[in-house]
């Protein structure tokens, strides 16, 4: 009696267990679960992507201090400012003689440097 109870129980509980996990996989088969499975993964490489571009930005940072310091340059104490603007005056390469005619002026004569 025992025996059939002890049996009973076991495959009643395996029953159960092997429902359960079924019935999990199927809801992680579902649209919606499959589309919040494939946004976590994104995030997830974002958050890899960015911290290998961090990582690649501190690597050249590092050996970009490396070179300088290999090559003995050496960075400004401070830092230099840009040279004032220059105007340049510049000269007209042609200058243009018009005629006046009656309403002011017509146009060029043909007797213009160039």
């Amino acid at each position: 009696m025992f025996r059939r109870a002890f049996w009973f129980t076991t495959g009643a509980a395996a029953g159960v267990w092997a429902t359960n996990k079924v019935h999990r996989k199927l809801r992680k088969l579902q649209p919606d679960s499959l589309a919040a499975q494939a946004a976590d993964k994104a995030v997830e490489t974002g958050h890899r992507l960015r911290q290998f571009a961090l990582d690649v930005r501190a690597g050249m940072a590092d050996r970009e201090e490396q070179l300088h310091d290999a090559l003995g340059l050496s960075t400004p104490a401070e830092p230099r400012e840009l040279p004032a603007p220059r105007r340049a005056v510049l000269e007209p390469q042609y200058r243009i003689t018009r005629t006046t005619g009656p309403h002011g002026l017509t146009g060029p004569t043909g007797k213009e440097d160039h």
